[in-house]
């Protein structure tokens, strides 16, 4: 990141939840600071999209993380901070720190240089730079996807309250507040915006599909696209659910013989999902974080019992696989490698009787309650008829399940794997938060 943003000369786009407070965060800010600083970078701007309640939180935070940037180039930088339209009122007033995120977040992560974009689910804190397990894509010289996801982030900018030098925020000019307004003029504004940045990359896309079908009957010796990139969006508190009805039209669509290789740092699918999989007939092989692994192992608090809760939320799901006789077809795996923790999330699409895969979707969703209905979520799914492309998301696919072992009715007599009878209780109560 920090070598794409010093090549960067026009633009740098960043989403993310948040961004961290340690020293490898500040190098990237500090990297961000150079750039803007060099004589030729005046034409450079540079756009900061966070989810409000995650970057407030605490004294130093990811606001006082970027207010030196803010105020020593105004005209170039802009920070915005997305506040879900469903926390206001009394429960805004009441529900305290960090427990506020459980609402709704922008939970997007695309880091934009130029024409160049890496897609990932990963945040810019210090643990995924350095021992926690996510997944990366970075395309170089693709105008139009980072075109796309450039216009995308900035539709949720406009909508989302923006950080001033004395830090105080404020929402853009004759936008409705998020949760000071009206709530549905709020959503239904921030639909026609996101909406209309979907819409015209449709109709330019289809314009230019017209023209290259016009050139390439011109011309025989032009080569066709052995990859396509199909973005996918879902905002459901905007009515926004492109994402969703693609994952779960590729779930029912897969036939027997095909494999699916499905992973999740958080292991909660929704109740669609999960009837899909165990209704279809392909194979499935899902990956999910052992407790030890689960970036809230450890933590103080209530949050301390959320890798018990994923715990019993998996045992729940595999007793369900045996119950329907499906445990050939449905296979569970938990990553676990010493001193890291583990967020990686997508899936790889295996046709019947293929080596290699022919599809993956990578980006911020991780199949779960949240996902789908809570948070602000963008991935693609990546086509490919390339083998050497093939060939890449093979062995990334490999490198993650070679850590990780299978679980069986074993698995959940281990002493690790105990879960308290009040995590069990409250457990369906809140699984929709977390």
């Amino acid at each position: 990141m920090k070598a794409q943003i010093k090549t960067s000369k026009k633009r740098i786009t960043i989403a993310s939840l948040y961004l961290g407070i340690g020293p490898l965060e500040q190098e990237l800010v500090d990297t961000l600071e150079e750039t803007l600083r060099c004589l030729d970078s005046s034409d450079l701007h540079v756009s900061i999209l966070l989810d409000y309640t995650r970057g407030s939180r605490g004294r130093n935070n990811s606001r006082t993380m970027l207010l030196p940037l803010l105020r020593r180039f105004p005209d170039n930088v802009r920070v915005s901070l997305f506040h879900t339209p469903h926390l206001r009122g009394l429960l805004r007033l009441l529900v305290p720190e960090r427990f506020n995120e459980t609402i709704g977040l922008q939970h997007m992560k695309i880091y934009l240089f130029d024409d160049n974009i890496i897609l990932s689910g990963a945040n810019l804190s210090d643990s995924y730079f350095t021992n926690r397990q996510d997944r990366y894509v970075l395309f170089q010289g693709c105008s139009e996807l980072a075109d796309f996801f450039s216009d995308l982030v900035g539709a949720v900018s406009e909508v989302s309250l923006q950080l001033q030098p004395d830090d105080t925020v404020q929402a853009e000019e004759g936008m409705e507040h998020p949760y000071e307004g009206d709530k549905t003029k709020y959503c239904e504004a921030a639909s026609e915006k996101v909406m209309g940045v979907i819409e015209d990359a449709r109709r330019r896309q289809y314009e230019k599909r017209s023209t290259n079908f016009q050139s390439e009957r011109s011309a025989s010796n032009i080569e066709p696209p052995d990859t396509w990139v199909y973005p996918l969006v879902q905002m459901k508190p905007f009515g926004i659910q492109i994402d969703e009805l693609v994952t779960e039209t590729l779930l029912t669509e897969a036939e027997r013989g095909d494999q699916l290789y499905l992973t999740t740092g958080y292991f909660n699918l929704t109740q669609g999902y999960m009837d899909l999989l165990l209704g279809t007939r392909a194979d499935y092989n899902i990956l999910l974080a052992a407790p030890e692994v689960n970036g809230f192992f450890g933590a103080k608090g209530i949050a301390g019992a959320i890798p018990a809760a994923y715990v019993h939320i998996e045992h729940q799901f595999y007793n369900e696989v045996c119950r329907h006789g499906q445990q050939m077809r449905v296979k569970l795996r938990e990553y676990y490698r010493d001193l890291w923790t583990f967020h990686a999330k997508g899936l790889w699409f295996y046709s019947a009787g293929a080596d290699l895969p022919c599809l993956t979707l990578i980006g911020s969703p991780n199949f779960g309650y949240r996902s789908v209905h809570r948070d602000l979520e963008a991935q693609i799914a990546l086509v490919t008829e390339n083998e050497e492309l093939q060939q890449q998301l093979h062995k990334e696919q490999q490198q993650l399940y070679n850590l990780s072992n299978a679980v069986s009715p074993a698995t959940f007599q281990h002493p690790s794997r105990f879960v308290k009878l009040w995590v069990k209780l409250v457990t369906p109560l809140i699984k929709n938060f977390f």
